[in-house]
């Protein structure tokens, strides 16, 4: 297997000890288990917003440990639970994560693609503080696809959407992320959803750290 992430030896805070873990690129991989096994604290470990005690994590076989953690987060990108936006349109907000990167933002038809594909029907002047909660993870993913990483990693993405869209979601997330090469990592409950579209499942049990 062509492995894009690996991990090996892999604790967190003496808490958590994973097993060996291999993530094959260009596939979804989805990351199932227990309340406390680890899901969300292993895609920070992945992108290096958080650091494990022990072990190594290595992306395209260079070790985390010695890769600029700024880089690395501009090709390894997390849509966390927690949502970045600030109140304007949708398009100030795609502006503005574009300028933290010093990059030209897509234009008008562009921004409404990644929308749509995210089942975010909202035009891009729409104004982000009247969405929802829900409505914000999805224009807030939007625009990390937008980025086209080399590996996108989902937390719980569809926690609060109904099954035809999640369906939708999912779809479409797979279909454009097979063309274009993208490795998407997603932390899933819905069992599923798992089974319908992983292309290979790490589910994570309660390991007792040393």
């Amino acid at each position: 297997m062509n492995a894009i992430l690996s991990a090996s030896g892999l604790k967190f805070k003496n808490l958590i000890e994973y097993p060996p873990i291999e993530i094959p690129a260009g596939k979804a991989t989805f990351i199932t288990g227990e309340s406390g096994s680890g899901k969300s604290t292993l895609l920070r470990l992945f992108n290096a917003t958080a650091s494990p005690s022990a072990g190594a994590i290595l992306f395209q076989g260079r070790d985390l440990s010695g890769m600029n953690t700024v880089a690395l987060r501009r090709e390894v990108l997390l849509a966390s639970q927690n949502v970045f936006l600030f109140d304007g349109t949708i398009r100030e907000n795609f502006e503005q994560f574009y300028d933290y990167r010093d990059e030209k933002c897509p234009g008008e038809a562009e921004i409404s693609g990644y929308l749509s594909l995210c089942c975010a029907d909202f035009p891009p002047d729409a104004r982000c503080e009247t969405l929802s909660g829900g409505e914000k993870q999805r224009v807030f993913l939007a625009i990390h696809l937008s980025l086209s990483p080399k590996v996108l990693m989902l937390d719980e993405p569809t926690s609060a959407l109904d099954e035809g869209t999640a369906n939708r979601l999912f779809t479409q997330l797979k279909g454009h992320c097979a063309e274009k090469g993208i490795t998407w990592i997603v932390v899933c409950h819905d069992q599923k959803l798992v089974e319908a579209y992983a292309d290979d499942i790490i589910r994570l049990t309660r390991r007792a750290g040393a």
